[in-house]
């Protein structure tokens, strides 16, 4: 298939899988440190005076008009930090609104005016723009209308909750403002409730089954493998918002892999590991189905793990049929780790290198540094809102089921760390035999079963162009999907939502700017398209099971188990 060429149009704050996970063991505070990038600014501003000079005397001029009230500075509508009118119709309030968006444009302009090389200049961006979001007048307690009018209205209680709220986060990771109200929800009474069993135990998962609620069942069932990132019931929350619900309702028989969370004894856990405990949890699901054929779905970076165990299956069987993987569905997963954009520059061997080894001291990256670095990629959403909301408001941010599962934060043994970062610095996954796990040479093309493919329009951990990308990597038929939503309002995407749509096509290769062109738009969750896939390769309706789990893998415990729930 044609690999599709770089292009411009990737959302700013996408992040290659290495900055992510080297960022997180290297902490935020290196991503606002540009050192040289800062130095080779300054000498090129210097060379270049005419163009600071222009640029100081255009936000001069601009003042001016500002201080007698003759400005046309306006926020942009979708401006949320100063929705509230307060801010354009008191005079002083309005000035100030006028004066920063006026300073941060040319601060911006003068970052654009300057030729750097592309890592220097994605880093001065990054850095200007997170000076201009931290000075924005809406984050001042002590100017910001929404705070006043809150003091005004709670007599002051505001400010006191605000302090206590500020003192919670702060005293430990990941040290930004909470997005959720982390008591709201209860696993396995709340979220994670659809009716099943834990059918199998190793010291590195639990392989739960779920009961069908339906009188037949397709042949072929299917495993999930969740991403080592977080917890896998965001494929189940809350009832009437679980994929997992919706795929037992239409008669698949669903497993899912529920990862232990690694601590220091498990820092050896990589690759190897992992591609060996789903080997174990392929095998389980033949035993218990008694078909050797198994539909794997796949999210996130359980997607790359997926794709690996694929790609071994496939070698040690060339020749052969590929009927053991009925098929391979990939969800918001990003093989192809071409970097680009802002974050793609704050990384390179060397800072790789020291996050690796910080990790290995450690045992383990620590989830909650790697929620800090998501964070950070939208700060005007995931910082600065909740910063008002929490801090100058005095509230409890708000009850939902998605943030409260991104909370409950995971591991990431040390040697898995590493690994994700080699393979994602080298883009190795992309080039076949760039990677050998348990002495298998990993070429994706090899894997031939049909794939299902679904990205996000608007995902700024994993952007649709990569994953579009990444679909060209595979060797079988491919149906992509572009939902349009953004990472994980991608997956939980229930039918009955009249604002969601994406666009579909069985052809991936043209680049990817002619696939949205020709892609066909189709409304609604792409939820009833996927169940329609599947049952064409799922083969016969059978009756279903009245027990689960087998005399070889008798139930252990009700879902959602042990292991999601440790801490």
């Amino acid at each position: 298939m044609a690999r599709d060429a770089m292009e411009p149009g990737q959302p700013e704050a996408s992040a290659p899988l290495d900055l992510l996970l080297t960022q997180a063991a290297m902490g935020t505070l290196h991503r606002f440190v540009p050192g040289r990038s800062a130095a080779g600014f300054l000498g090129a501003l210097a060379r270049r005076p005419e163009r600071v000079a222009a640029r100081l005397a255009d936000l001069g001029s601009e003042l001016t008009k500002i201080a007698i009230g003759a400005s046309a500075v306006t926020p942009s509508p979708r401006d949320a930090r100063f929705a509230d009118p307060a801010w354009m119709q008191n005079p002083f309030l309005r000035r100030l609104v006028q004066s920063y968006l006026a300073t941060s444009g040319a601060a911006e302009g003068l970052v654009q005016d300057v030729p750097m090389n592309w890592r220097q200049a994605e880093q001065m961006k990054f850095v200007t723009s997170n000076i201009i979001e931290v000075l924005s007048p809406s984050n001042n307690p002590f100017i910001s209308p929404v705070a006043w009018k809150a003091f005004i209205d709670s007599g002051g209680v505001n400010a006191l909750a605000g302090l206590r709220n500020f003192a919670v986060d702060m005293a430990s990771s990941p040290r930004v403002p909470s997005m959720v109200d982390k008591t709201a929800f209860t696993v396995g009474v709340d979220l994670a409730v659809s009716e099943g069993a834990v059918v199998h135990r190793s010291p590195m998962f639990e392989l739960i089954q779920y009961k069908p609620t339906t009188e037949q069942v397709r042949d072929v069932p299917l495993l999930i493998v969740p991403p080592t990132i977080n917890k896998y019931y965001v494929l189940d929350l809350a009832p009437g918002r679980s994929l997992i619900e919706y795929l037992v309702g239409q008669g698949q028989q669903v497993f899912v892999v529920s990862w232990r969370n690694p601590d220091a004894r498990h820092s050896k856990w990589g690759f190897e590991a992992y591609s060996e405990a789903l080997r174990e949890a392929f095998n389980t699901v033949d035993d218990i189905s008694g078909v050797s054929s198994v539909h794997t779905v796949a999210a996130c970076s359980g997607g790359l793990l997926a794709v690996i165990a694929a790609a071994r299956r496939a070698a040690e069987t060339e020749g052969q049929s590929m009927e053991r993987i009925a098929s391979m569905s990939l969800l918001v997963t990003m093989i192809d780790q071409t970097q680009a954009g802002v974050t793609g520059a704050m990384v390179d061997e060397h800072v790789a290198a020291a996050a690796v080894a910080k990790s290995r001291r450690r045992g383990y990256l620590d989830g909650k540094q790697l929620a800090e670095v998501f964070a950070w990629l939208r700060p005007s959403d995931l910082i600065w809102n909740y910063w008002v909301n929490n801090y100058l408001q005095g509230k409890k941010p708000p009850k939902f089921d998605i943030l409260f599962w991104n909370a409950d934060t995971t591991r990431m043994a040390a040697k898995l760390h590493r690994d994700f970062v080699d393979v994602a610095l080298g883009n190795k996954l992309a080039h076949p035999g760039a990677l050998s796990v348990l002495g298998t040479e990993i070429d994706l093309s090899k894997i031939s079963a049909d794939s299902y493919v679904v990205a996000g329009s608007a995902d700024h951990i994993c952007p649709w162009t990569n994953c579009y990308r990444s679909s060209q990597l595979l060797g079988g038929k491919v149906r992509f999907v572009l939902s349009t939503n953004g990472h994980i309002a991608a997956l939980v995407n229930p039918p009955g939502n009249p604002k969601s749509s994406y666009q579909v096509s069985d052809d991936n290769s043209m680049p990817s700017d002619e696939w949205r062109a020709a892609a066909d738009t189709v409304q609604g969750s792409w939820w009833p398209d996927y169940v329609e896939w599947l049952a064409a390769r799922s083969g016969e309706l059978r009756p279903a099971a009245d027990r689960l789990g087998s005399s070889q893998h008798p139930v252990i415990e009700a879902a959602p188990g042990s292991y999601v729930l440790d801490a």
